[in-house]
């Protein structure tokens, strides 16, 4: 259930295979179903568990039997959970050097085409894709087309992917060293804000076919973005748009947002969004370094101390 919209995940797909996902009754009782899955070269382990947790609310609350003390529960409760998994997401993700990014926009915003344009513009770097819609294989079977690797996330009802949902698909690719891992989430400006999926960033794309006040109506996902990229530039001699408005309210909200222009079609500003993208991919492979290189270090002062005589 997402506790931001009420929405529930119904039966969540990860390319036709069925995903543990959980269900919270307005009575508070929650319940999880547990599905068996493949898992691929780097699988990290992640709990199935139970959890039934009933309550008996008053029935005045804004939903039957649920008062606003147990819906503020059940929030910190999903999102404790979801965190954890991403923590562990995270982790597994450093340890291979692999630099992932957590796309969000409404729909229409021109992700899938960025996405594919991009997989053809970096030839050579290992690139893999999770996509995830409410129903249909249509953008991961795009993806694919590219050559790339892509798992499709059909999340039913839900109205955002969780870091759960990611974990098994990560599973299921085959995850190169030092590759990128670019996860599609569903088109949503709203409840995808709340839920860490391990990402090093969030990426919001905003279309110039929207309005430039986006950032201000939904200031939750423009203040959890590291990145604009506003989309579809090569419009703009078609239409009313102030280009410098939607920028500033972009970061009235967040300050420290960084911008880029950018049009699939034209080309325009894909340079700098490829740079963007090399730079992170550099930084997961030095950060990647770093940790082995300490951990060599670690246990070359602990062999030290073992030779050393005793005294």
């Amino acid at each position: 259930m997402c506790t931001t919209c009420g929405c529930g995940p119904g039966e969540v797909t990860i390319d036709g295979a069925n995903a543990e996902h959980e269900h919270v009754h307005a009575d508070g009782t929650r319940h999880r179903h547990a599905h068996d899955h493949e898992h691929g070269e780097h699988a990290h382990p992640h709990d199935h568990d139970h959890d039934h947790d009933h309550s008996h609310a008053p029935t005045h609350s804004h939903a039957p039997g649920l008062t606003p003390n147990r819906m503020v529960q059940i929030e910190q409760d999903i999102l404790a959970k979801n965190n954890a998994y991403a923590h562990k997401n995270r982790q597994a993700l450093a340890e291979h050097g692999i630099f992932a990014l957590n796309l969000v926009s409404s729909p229409g915003s021109g992700k899938t085409t960025l996405l594919c344009k991009t997989i053809t513009l970096l030839k050579g770097q290992a690139i893999a894709v999770i996509e995830g819609d409410q129903q249909t294989s249509q953008d991961a079977q795009r993806i694919r087309a590219t050559g790339a690797p892509a798992i499709q996330i059909n999340t039913g009802k839900g109205c955002h992917l969780d870091a759960h949902m990611v974990a098994h698909a990560m599973e299921q690719l085959t995850l190169p060293e030092d590759s990128l891992l670019m996860i599609e989430n569903v088109g949503n400006l709203v409840c995808p804000a709340a839920f860490d999926l391990g990402e090093a960033h969030k990426v919001v794309i905003l279309s110039v076919t929207e309005g430039e006040d986006k950032p201000i109506k939904y200031p939750d996902m423009f203040r959890a973005a590291s990145l604009m990229l506003l989309n579809k530039v090569d419009l703009l001699p078609h239409l009313d748009y102030d280009v410098d408005a939607a920028i500033a309210y972009a970061r009235r909200v967040n300050p420290h947002i960084r911008v880029l222009q950018v049009s699939a079609t034209s080309g325009a500003g894909m340079d700098e969004w490829l740079t963007f993208l090399r730079d992170g991919l550099a930084s997961a492979r030095s950060a990647k370094q770093h940790t082995v290189d300490t951990l060599k270090a670690r246990i070359a002062q602990l062999e030290a101390q073992l030779q050393r005589p005793a005294t």
